[in-house]
């Protein structure tokens, strides 16, 4: 029907190639009227253009300066400044709109100017990446629309070889022209260093500046590099830069400028592969909660005794499947055989003499049948088949079960029976609060051990799941390498060793056990993002890539952009062939090698890829045996993929590639591959997303250069065993197909990519899932970094202080008016804002909430301005801005710990019948809120409370307004501490050194709290700081003065650190 009703009213392809259609043909205009120009007023196009739009938007820059002059000197309430900002991000927003409005007004004349700059470049010679190359490109009008589909915000899909850099220069170049930052995102250094330098003549003839980042940039050249029109780098860099530039005390050290523009090459890697993968910057923990180590040789145990069981159990099906002559006997028998399959399944799916009896169509459909009967009754009598086991696996769900025979197993070593059950923690609680003979003090130490013993039995089960999982679901070789005593990642995309990534929930350490490398240190997070939210912080998002039409659906809904395919400037005349499906692994890499001599007899090039390292170097032995020369490229010859891919299109090159095959780079044929019928592609397994498999295949076909691919499958393999794998195995049998012969049907391939277009729906659901718990961190981040940023402007943050002042009052209000505490009350005021008001216990118990934080206010704004008075206003305006950063850095951090600590257990609430997601949301919305209300208070309280160390000369000095309009601050002896934060230039990915770096930590801020003690030299006025010698107490432990309350809810509620009992 789709088909049908395409044909009347033309499919969304044909409409968006015809709305292009007229604007291309304006540029070609354009681009013939400007033969006429000379060079130097080709180049002057770029400043006329950068005229045009100074004159539209001088008004709105002249209003936000002025609005942010008066924000950084003028006296406002918190709620002006909160006004002021409204109308800052509603002026941007216009200029911004204005901006676009005009930049699609020149777009013909920029793009023709673009391609008058290409053909008057022809012949040039410089160097790319140290190796010399002459300019020989002008966009062809297909390129043109794919650089309009990315000035429009929207994924340009372009077939290999149609030149996606190029295609970036035009849309780049017109971007660029407001000045306020294009990035170009690639997948690694090199590409952003090569794109840079390829396409610079068209720059630099123009008068555009560009800049690249690279890994070993410090900050100073990260800056200059980011001040340039266009910035080419990795998602990975702006990622990080983006989380340093939020942490840093001083906004002369941030890096970056505003996130305007981002375009990302192969942008179905970045934004849907890697899309939640977090970019973490983290310091090391003291000590560490999960023992991997430790509980290494019982796991190791367990899983031999696991593996011994499993092959008990298969061996006993094969049994029950030999024929008796006795059709009841055997009736039965095959029940069994059924049970004991899918047992076996569920306790190891990956068992080599299970997978080759999967092989038999007729295994394999009994095993599945039998799994739909124990699945009735939503799965209730599972549990049947898994109680034989240690552990069952859900290889589906990626999941894994420790049964009550894997706990007596593991048990059976401790002298705990006990050891690895988690106490119900809401009866154990009920127990001791209904025992009256236990003294308040007795039930609340009772109260911490359950606690504690509930966190150690969750973090014991958590060491043991995740080392089940890294023995039973990771395999060296296939998801990671071990290089140097490392355990490496590798991308199972792209098949590249991802440097530095760690899985995160303490896989990577349970997997470091498993190898016998060293574990390293669990580490804390203090700034995390993920790419996928990272690239929503742009204005305006644009891709390209060869392989997003079969995402189009997940770009949309997650990130709001339309997916455009590009038609070819050549037809492309490659063969894709039918797969070819057999039995067992074994006939299917026998088939691929018998393939791969044929091909190279005809003198053409092959190329074979695989998905794993483990299946590439299985076929370069076999290939090795067969005496023919190749080369392998996968996460071991990363380093070589540059000189493989340069040789892969010579007569008779073999090339076994895994699926990176050559990422950013084409495979050029040499004439005589082309004569002899072009580049061979073998696949050697479907993945599980369609877009891989079409990335592989459009290895060949480049630029209507001739081609074929051709897939080889087995029923053994993972997409056939877990999706769409009955069905064939069952027209396999009906067919009575021979051993070593395969089945080849354009429906059977049909059958296939519908099986993986069912994987990609069910990752997207996850996904999908995935973003929510996402964006509660996201939305929290948002906050957060908004509030740093006011600070670190250099804003005036009074107004905002008084405000923070205001709400401990009301909170403290709260507190103490119940029992008309005005001891408290005022003790409490005194510690926190230096202030005390002369007040009877009746006069507060008859005053209203309202009244009191008025008369407090009074006395709070007169001791403010007296201090202000004292040291002058840049100084109490620094002061304020070091006191928020410095709060909102601590805080933060210990806000980032619990809320790891909240999503590792979240999960068990499931148990209890309830929503994970929900139940996230819901405590991550009261954390949050608790960490605001901490935020203000303590910055209230930093800002009033610290008083530096100075003669009388020295207060002098500040008192006199300062001719450059900031404080002079430097060493222990200076007017104010600076901000301790994170020296971030080395920083990469999870796992940095900790001697590198210096910390924003509870050291830093106990330092400058007990400054606050220091009084103003020779008597000058200035108030004296309240000193309470009284030892700290942690806010969630029982307060001394009535211990039936934790601190927090007693003499802590205003943010105080001492009990009035010690007072």
């Amino acid at each position: 029907m789709l088909k049908f009703i395409e044909k009347i009213f033309g499919s969304k392809h044909d409409k968006d190639v015809k709305r292009m259609l007229p604007i291309v043909d304006e540029i070609n205009e354009l681009y013939a009227e400007y033969d006429k120009l000379s060079d130097d007023e080709l180049r002057g196009k770029t400043a006329e253009f950068r005229a045009l739009l100074a004159e539209r938007t001088r008004e709105f820059q002249d209003e936000i300066a002025k609005l942010r002059d008066e924000l950084k000197n003028g006296e406002l309430s918190g709620e002006e400044i909160n006004d002021m900002y409204e109308q800052i991000q509603k002026l941007e927003d216009e200029e911004y709109d204005t901006i676009q409005d005009t930049l699609d007004e020149i777009l013909p004349q920029a793009f023709a100017t673009v391609k008058q700059v290409a053909k008057r470049l022809s012949g040039h010679k410089y160097l790319v990446v140290g190796r010399e190359m002459t300019w020989d490109m002008i966009p062809y009008d297909v390129q043109m629309m794919g650089g309009i589909v990315i000035h429009e915000g929207k994924i340009s899909e372009m077939a290999t070889g149609e030149g996606k850099t190029l295609v970036a220069v035009a849309p780049m170049y017109l971007n660029a022209l407001p000045q306020r930052g294009v990035h170009l995102v690639t997948v690694n250094d090199y590409l952003a260093q090569r794109d840079r330098e390829w396409m610079l003549p068209v720059f630099n003839f123009l008068g555009i500046t560009t800049g690249c980042i690279t890994s070993d940039m410090d900050p100073d050249e990260r800056q200059r590099e980011y001040n340039c029109d266009i910035t080419y780098g990795t998602n990975n860099e702006f990622g990080f830069d983006y989380l340093r530039d939020n942490m840093v005390g001083d906004a002369a050290d941030m890096v970056q400028r505003p996130h305007n523009f981002a375009i990302v090459d192969e942008v179905d890697s970045v934004l849907i592969d890697e899309a939640r993968t977090p970019l973490i910057i983290s310091g090391p923990v003291h000590q560490s909660d999960h023992r991997y180590e430790e509980m290494n040789p019982s796991l190791r145990r367990l899983v031999e005794a696991q593996t011994r069981l499993v092959a008990k159990i298969v061996g006993d099906a094969e049994r029950l499947l030999q024929p008796t002559g006795d059709n009841k006997k055997d009736k039965e028998n095959r029940v069994e055989a059924g049970v004991a399959l899918l047992r076996a399944h569920r306790g190891m799916p990956k068992n080599k003499k299970l997978m080759k009896m999967f092989s038999a169509p007729e295994n394999m459909k009994l095993m599945r049948d039998t799994e739909l009967e124990y699945l009735r009754d939503q799965g209730t009598r599972m549990s049947e088949i898994d109680e034989e086991l240690f552990y069952a696996i859900d290889e589906r769900q990626h999941q894994i079960d420790l049964t009550e025979k894997g706990r007596e197993f593991l048990s059976s070593s401790q002298t705990d029976k006990d050891f690895f059950v988690i106490p119900d923690v809401a009866a154990e609680m009920s127990m001791v609060e209904g025992d009256h003979s236990l003294e308040p003090t007795e039930k609340q130490l009772r109260k911490d051990a359950i606690m504690r013993l509930y966190a150690e039995r969750s973090d014991r089960i958590h060491t043991v799941t995740q080392l089940l999982r890294a023995y039973s679901l990771y395999e060296k070789d296939v998801e990671y390498v071990v290089d140097g005593g490392k355990v490496k990642i590798v991308d199972e995309f792209t098949g590249r060793i991802l440097e530095g990534r760690r899985y995160s929930d303490g896989l990577h350490q349970a997997i470091e056990a498993k190898e016998g490398v060293d574990v390293e240190r669990d580490t804390q997070t203090l700034a995390t993002v993920t790419l996928q939210n990272y690239f929503r912080i742009y204005r305006k998002l644009a891709g390209m890539t060869g392989t997003a039409e079969t995402e189009a659906g997940e770009f949309y809904e997650i990130y709001k952009l339309d997916v455009v395919v590009i038609p070819t400037n050549r037809n492309i005349v490659r063969n894709d062939m039918n797969d070819l499906i057999y039995r067992t692994k074994r006939e299917k890499f026998n088939a691929v090698i018998e393939e791969v001599k044929r091909e190279t007899e005809q003198g053409r090039a092959v190329l074979v890829g695989t998905t794993s390292v483990e299946v590439s170097e299985l076929l370069s032995k076999m290939l090795a045996r067969e005496k023919v020369k190749h080369n392998v490229l996968n996460a071991k010859q990363h380093q070589r993929e540059a000189e493989i891919v340069a040789e892969a299109g010579q007569p008779r090159a073999v090339t076994i590639a895994t699926n990176m095959a050559g990422r950013g780079t084409d495979i050029k044929l040499h004439p005589s591959v082309k004569d002899a019928g072009g580049l061979a592609i073998i696949g050697t397994e479907r993945h599980e997303a369609r877009r891989i498999d079409r990335q592989l295949r459009g290895r060949a076909g480049r630029q209507g250069d001739p081609g074929s691919s051709k897939f080889f499958l087995s029923l053994e393999d993972d997409l056939m065993r877990l999706f769409g794998g009955e069905r064939i195995a069952g027209v396999m049998q009906f067919l009575k197909v021979p051993e070593g012969e395969p089945i080849e049907h354009n429906q059977v391939t049909k059958s296939v990519e519908r099986a993986q277009k069912k994987v990609e729906e069910n990752n997207f659901g996850t996904r999908k899932r995935l973003l929510e718990y996402d964006n509660v961190m996201n939305q929290q981040r948002e906050v957060i970094y908004s509030r740093r940023r006011h600070a670190l402007m250099g804003d005036r943050m009074k107004g905002e202080i008084m405000d923070y002042a205001r709400e401990f009052a009301d909170d403290l209000y709260d507190t103490c008016h119940e029992e008309a505490d005005i001891e408290h009350f005022r003790e409490e005021l005194r510690t926190t804002l230096l202030c005390d008001i002369e007040m009877t216990q009746d006069e507060f118990k008859g005053l209203r909430r309202e009244e009191c934080t008025e008369r407090v206010m009074e006395v709070a704004e007169e001791f403010y301005s007296r201090k202000e008075k004292t040291f002058g206003a840049d100084f109490m305006a620094e002061l304020e801005r070091v006191a928020i950063l410095q709060t909102i850095d601590e805080k933060w951090r210990e806000h980032l710990r619990v809320m790891d600590e909240l999503k590792e257990g979240i999960h068990l609430r499931a148990y209890g019948q309830k929503d994970p997601l929900l139940e996230y949301k819901g405590e991550a919305y009261k954390i949050f809120v608790e960490l605001i209300g901490e935020i203000n208070r303590e910055s209230a309280h930093f800002a009033f409370r610290y008083f530096p160390e100075l003669t009388p000369e020295q207060i002098r000095q500040m008192q006199q307004p300062s001719t450059s309009g900031n404080v002079s601050i430097a060493g222990p002896n200076g007017f104010v501490p600076r901000v301790t934060t994170t020296n971030t230039n080395a920083m990469r990915f999870s796992r940095p050194s900790a001697e590198q770096y210096t910390y924003a930590s509870a050291e830093a801020v106990a330092e400058v709290a007990d400054a606050v003690s220091a009084q103003v030299a020779n008597g000058n006025g200035a108030p004296k700081t309240v000193v309470n010698t009284a030892p700290k107490i942690g806010r969630n432990d029982p307060c001394p003065f009535d211990p039936n309350k934790k601190f927090k809810k007693c003499c802590g509620a205003g943010g105080g650190t001492h009990c009035v009992k010690q007072q």
